[in-house]
């Protein structure tokens, strides 16, 4: 008996020999579309290489030599799309697309589609997309930043590349995307339910209902089914005909003619009126999910046989049999010729060498340096004009808000392609004052206020970072990046790697986190975990405990995201940013002098921070828990203790040599952690110390002090399940036998 894939292969073969072809209720000639016949044949062209690149990919896994089936059968429409669009035109694609960048391919001289999809679906460490880290569809060429399994995740940037095109017209940096560009975003019916979706098509309407431009075309590639669970039927089109601000097309996807005039459309009112475009493309899933998808499980044999009878290839062949383009029995050899040209590449494409090694496929998770934009030098009588609202304060010493607001200001007067954005950034200045003026400085192209959903904040970012620009997003508080993180996990971290560094998405995430606010907010906004970022390849985290820490250390993760395109996560201890004073009121010690650039001394990736010499013990810690260890250790001090306290500072990824380098010769470590116990930093630190230490060397006595296994509660009680200040003299005092009668704690 033969296989689906069998099946459908010489069901397309008979029907055109027959010329029994389905029928379509929309009268359209190929003149009448403005479709030339050798683009007809040229679209069918596309249609069947994606088309047998799927039965092909199916018969190489069943070899051992593919290992990815999710196939584009049913969807070979979007071929017309491309034949719409121009090249430059950045595409954000779901993974049924294959035709789409086929089409794409052949708008620019010297592509070979067939073999580099192929090396990408055998995994070989010579695909040009992501060097065999994944099955992605993708080019550097063709503006399509490659996308892995996505369900809705590659909305909200596309949002935000839609809005980074309108931003170049207005904001002079340089840019990759043309001015008049538009942005494509393909998904399928199911995706767009995903929450993530709907804030995408959210951020789109509430941008445009206020005018603001939005070049951008949502293309749902509607085939009525999410794996097993089928759309109801007028669903997409009841949810978003009526959207605000949101421009609404349907088009038969079966029917290329149809689908290329209405793209036509699409295009003309996304790049003349800077529209949001809706494009509804109706269509069908061929051969399942993929190819483990056992479709007849939930699917009847009547009812795949109906679906298959509406094969968007036969509706082509229809085409061209009516525009007289080619004959029954040209169809069908072009259509084998395809066939053979496929398997004949694939032979090759499996033959091709696969990664080899660890190292092998960890090489893109860093990018390469680029070319980046260099700082502004400003001059003297500029940066007398810039900080001219705080000339009288300038002089003076100051807390972490203040010294970090002067440092976004010099940043941004520097490097005119950073653009600051967030909840309240701008009129407000932020909930804490950190961004306050900066709106007053740089207006509001590059001071945005944004609508309150941190996917759409991260998902502009993206889009941002794929324009040139240098985003520096603001998360309020730490709790909220919960709703968002998967744009950091899934998106802005994941592109380097699986487009083996061609694309990358630099940045700087702002987030004020952290406890000990003296009771406010409760957990939401005294979340004391991040770590979600820790387990994130190739992000940066950093965390200042104090003011002039944190001045530095934002040059240099603004100056990593411009030289070496990383995603930085800035995180900022709110408790800490208007701490003056250490030991007693009035001290100031806990304030510092705000050093312009020029004259800075740089704190680099990885570098600590160290305070002490003492002998006796070693503090590692960092944020709040540094500013509780200095104060501990003057009474540690008075007590006859001599210590040493290491601010860890960049918490990933650690510094592992210069923390073993710093805790050498001391018998006794006390870990500072404001974090909970499990899942903390300290657990890393810990295990590092053992782990460095062989049989024959004796392992020092570590000591760990952390928050509670508890969410943070409202008032006095957060305290309570806090470190403190009593507790690092107490575990001190008793690590290094000065009164061994104290308990222990930690």
């Amino acid at each position: 008996m033969q296989d689906r894939n069998a099946r459908l292969d010489q069901q397309f073969i008979d029907a055109v020999a027959n010329e029994t072809f389905p029928q379509s209720d929309i009268q359209l000639t190929a003149a009448d579309a403005g479709v030339s016949k050798a683009q007809l044949i040229d679209v069918f062209e596309s249609q069947a290489m994606s088309r047998h690149l799927d039965l092909r990919s199916r018969l190489m896994q069943k070899d051992g030599n593919s290992f990815y089936t999710i196939g584009s059968a049913g969807h070979e429409g979007n071929a017309a799309v491309a034949m719409a669009m121009r090249p430059t035109d950045m595409a954000f694609l779901h993974y049924r697309s294959g035709a789409f960048v086929i089409q794409r391919s052949k708008q620019l001289p010297g592509q070979t589609p067939l073999y580099d999809m192929l090396l990408s679906f055998s995994a070989s460490a010579e695909d040009p997309v992501s060097g065999g880290r994944h099955k992605v569809l993708g080019s550097k060429d063709l503006f399509i930043p490659p996308q892995t399994s996505t369900i809705a995740s590659h909305l909200p940037k596309a949002v935000g590349a839609a809005f980074a095109v309108t931003l170049s017209r207005k904001v002079s940096a340089p840019h990759v995307m043309p001015q008049d560009g538009v942005v494509l975003c393909n998904f399928g019916d199911a995706s767009a339910n995903h929450s993530t979706a709907q804030g995408a098509f959210n951020a789109a309407s509430w941008a445009a209902y206020q005018s603001v431009p939005l070049p951008i075309v949502f293309l749902c590639e509607d085939n009525g089914i999410g794996i097993s669970t089928a759309t109801p039927k007028g669903w997409i089109h009841a949810n978003f005909a009526g959207r605000p601000g949101m421009e609404y097309i349907q088009c038969d996807g079966l029917n290329v003619l149809d689908t290329y005039q209405k793209t036509i459309l699409a295009m003309h009112l996304a790049r003349k009126h800077h529209k949001p475009v809706f494009l509804h493309m109706r269509t069908v899933r061929l051969l399942g999910h993929a190819g483990s998808d056992a479709e007849f499980v939930y699917r009847s044999e009547e009812r795949i046989g109906e679906i298959e009878a509406q094969d968007p290839l036969l509706h082509t062949a229809r085409l061209l049999r009516e525009a007289d383009a080619l004959s029954s029995t040209e169809i069908i050899d072009l259509y084998q010729a395809v066939s053979a040209r496929v398997e004949r590449v694939s032979v090759e494409a499996a033959k091709r060498p696969r990664l080899a090694n660890a190292d092998e496929v960890k090489r893109s998770l860093v990018p390469t340096h680029r070319q980046a934009s260099s700082a502004l030098a400003l001059t003297s009588e500029q940066r007398s004009e810039l900080f001219a609202h705080d000339k009288h304060n300038l002089p003076k010493k100051q807390h972490m808000a203040k010294l970090l607001n002067w440092t976004l200001l010099d940043i941004m007067a520097s490097y005119d392609n950073t653009v600051l954005f967030g909840e309240d950034v701008g009129r407000k200045g932020g909930v804490y004052n950190v961004t306050t003026k900066l709106l007053d400085k740089f207006g509001p192209r590059r001071v945005i206020d944004t609508l309150l959903d941190e996917q759409s904040i991260l998902g502009m970012a993206i889009g941002l970072a794929h324009n040139g620009y240098i985003p520096i997003p603001e998360i309020q508080f730490l709790a909220y990046v919960h709703n968002a993180e998967d744009q950091i996990r899934g998106e802005a971290a994941t592109l380097p790697f699986f487009s083996n560094g061609q694309f990358t998405n630099p940045m700087v995430i702002r987030i004020a986190g952290l406890a000990y606010q003296r009771g406010f907010g409760g957990h939401f906004h005294n979340d004391n975990s991040f770590a979600v970022f820790r387990d994130i390849p190739g992000v940066i985290l950093a965390c200042p405990s104090n003011g002039a820490d944190a001045v530095e250390m934002m040059r240099t993760s603004v100056r990593l995201a411009q030289e070496q395109q990383r995603v930085v996560i800035f995180l900022e201890p709110i408790a800490l940013y208007m701490k003056k004073d250490l030991h007693q009121e009035g001290d100031n010690l806990w304030s510092f002098d705000y050093v312009p650039p020029a004259q800075a001394d740089p704190i680099e990736l990885g570098e600590l921070g160290v305070y002490g010499k003492g002998e006796d013990l070693c503090i590692l810690t960092y944020g709040n828990g540094y500013y509780l260890s200095r104060q501990a250790e003057k009474t540690l001090s008075e007590k006859g203790v001599n210590i040493k306290i290491v601010d860890l500072r960049w918490l990933a990824p650690l510094n592992e040599e210069g923390i073993l380098q710093e805790i050498k010769g001391y018998k006794q470590i006390l870990i500072v952690d404001e974090c909970r116990k499990t899942g903390s930093i300290s657990e890393a630190l810990t295990t590092l110390i053992v782990e460095s230490h062989s049989a024959a060397t004796s392992v020092p006595h570590i000591q760990r002090i952390t928050a509670e296994d508890c969410f943070i509660p409202l008032g006095t009680a957060c305290y309570e399940v806090l470190p403190k200040v009593e507790h690092i003299v107490e575990c001190g005092l008793e690590m290094t036998g000065k009164n061994p009668a104290l308990r222990s704690v930690g």
